[in-house]
């Protein structure tokens, strides 16, 4: 990285001040609500996220116009990258991460929130020398093969970002995660806030509220589903203010109420997979992927079922480099039965076969399909067959989400 943005002029020392974003899970969230937050105090903001659900252009949000980079923006910055190069050992996100500096530093905007592709210690991301702020959303058991085999060494590379004297914003970690961090910032002298010691975020009779030492603000409930997004917000929140970005709570508030992070338990209201499913089903398409994320997932599906009883039915498809068993293993009792499907834009994702033998693993009933429309139409027999309407949650990888989206006629904004 360092070569090749030599090789630019370095980029990466043009951009506007930057929140790095580090973590296991809701990374994507907690970004999305800090930009939801920023744009609604009239801040211009770039983001640097990954993967993408539908198109490659989803990575790179140019604050400039607040839109996806457009493909001519995006080709030119990739073409003069693949130049710069001249051929050296590069691998795709240290050359797709490259290219966005590259735009980002040509196109004006008030702040970047870039996001950590994987770790964080070693990762493309990690060439910034001071940026406002560093965050680590919560950390789980993913990448093990790069990461480490537990919780203190993943944590450790995640850690990685912090940099001396530079604020530091900490969702609350398991009990293996906590130390590596808290190591970390000391060692660097970066001011360490972690959510549940120095700040919480909690529901408050229809509400959320914030606090830390300084106040308490009362501010709606999250957008983005599931009880997991009041950690979140707040992890936001403390964030923006650590780096001095904090608008008025009228502000805020506008902000948390427009919060839009599309394949994260997102419904499906309208669009060709509601035509492919039985009248008065609901349709959710989520793209975690690890056991942290299946227990978000899982406690969200109970907290409806607890709301609204229906019968579940999961539709999975995973990579092998993820933990099914792991993931599944919070939905039993909850699932009725899991349909596994082929993911059939990367080479990398596991059998139906394979998948439905591990999440019959993880005690749930399981059968293998060739197409998500053939697992979709299993459903929809079994409904009628049952007279019930059914709740029908697509899950187990950002690709699936991507696919399902893609295939509904949705395109994320």
């Amino acid at each position: 990285m360092h070569r090749l943005l030599a090789a630019l002029g370095n980029p990466e020392r043009r951009l506007p001040p930057v929140i790095h974003i580090a973590g296991t899970n809701g990374k994507g969230s907690v970004t999305a609500t800090m930009r939801a937050i920023l744009e609604a105090s009239g801040k211009r903001c770039h983001v640097y996220t990954s993967p993408h659900l539908v198109a490659f252009n989803e990575r790179i949000r140019v604050g400039t116009d607040g839109g996806f980079v457009s493909d001519p923006v995006l080709y030119d910055a990739l073409h003069r990258c693949e130049e710069a190069n001249a051929g050296g050992e590069i691998t795709f996100f240290e050359i797709t991460t490259a290219a966005a500096f590259l735009i980002f530093a040509e196109h004006p905007a008030d702040i970047l929130l870039l996001e950590v592709g994987l770790g964080g210690r070693l990762d493309a991301t990690n060439v910034i020398d001071r940026p406002a702020a560093t965050v680590i959303t919560p950390v789980s058991m993913d990448h093990e093969k790069f990461l480490g085999n537990d919780l203190a060494d993943i944590a450790l590379e995640k850690a990685g970002i912090i940099k001396r004297g530079v604020p530091v914003v900490s969702a609350s970690q398991p009990e293996e995660a906590f130390p590596a961090i808290v190591r970390q910032a000391a060692r660097n002298k970066a001011p360490l806030k972690i959510l549940g010691q120095d700040f919480t975020a909690h529901p408050d009779q229809g509400r959320m509220a914030f606090q830390d030492d300084d106040e308490l603000i009362d501010l709606p409930v999250p957008v983005l589903g599931g009880s997991h997004q009041f950690a979140n917000a707040g992890v936001a929140i403390a964030t923006l203010k650590a780096a001095g970005l904090l608008p008025d709570v009228q502000t805020i508030e506008r902000g948390l109420k427009s919060v839009n992070w599309p394949g994260r338990l997102q419904p499906i209201t309208h669009g060709h997979l509601l035509q492919m499913c039985p009248d008065g089903a609901e349709v959710w398409v989520d793209g975690g992927h690890n056991p942290g994320a299946g227990v978000s997932v899982a406690e969200f599906m109970g907290e409806l079922e607890e709301r609204s009883p229906r019968p579940l039915y999961v539709v999975a498809g995973m990579l092998t480099t993820k933990d099914p068993v792991g993931f599944f293993r919070p939905f039993h009792g909850l699932v009725r039965h899991v349909g596994t499907v082929p993911i059939v834009s990367t080479t990398t994702a596991r059998t139906p076969e394979e998948l439905a033998d591990l999440a019959r693993c993880a005690g749930l009933e399981a059968t293998p399909f060739q197409s998500l429309d053939a697992a979709l139409a299993d459903v929809a027999a079994c409904a009628e067959k049952d007279g019930e309407s059914p709740r029908i949650l697509i899950c187990g990888s950002l690709y699936l989400a991507g696919e399902a989206l893609a295939r509904n006629g949705t395109v994320p904004d």
